[in-house]
């Protein structure tokens, strides 16, 4: 457990991962507002197309991730997966050939 009383094996993160169609201008606008809509719901984006969510329960995971299916364009693929704070803190990040630690939890405000 951290200082906050928060254990790693609680806390979840929330990967979403897709590929989507963007042959048409339509087709575009639709990945656009995919993307646009998880910004909305606070994800930050890692990679192009992978975009992660911290979240300080599995129960918080399981309602953002209840929400995606309203959000998807008509083609693609997209992909949801969780993984705890443990699992997240294992990953190994390289930008520009450097490994760059892997932060713990998002700098985010709770308010109760």
């Amino acid at each position: 457990m951290n200082s906050l009383g928060l254990s790693p094996y609680r806390i979840m993160w929330l990967f979403v991962m897709f590929d989507l169609p963007v042959g048409t201008r339509t087709e575009r606008k639709q990945a656009t507002g995919f993307r646009n809509s998880l910004l909305d719901l606070g994800f930050e984006m890692s990679q192009f197309s992978v975009y992660l969510k911290y979240c300080p329960s599995g129960e918080k995971a399981t309602a953002v991730s209840d929400k995606i299916p309203s959000l998807l364009p008509p083609g693609g693929k997209v992909d949801v997966l969780s993984i705890t704070d443990k699992q997240f803190s294992n990953m190994r990040r390289y930008y520009a050939r450097k490994q760059r630690k892997t932060h713990g939890a998002a700098k985010q405000y709770h308010l109760f």
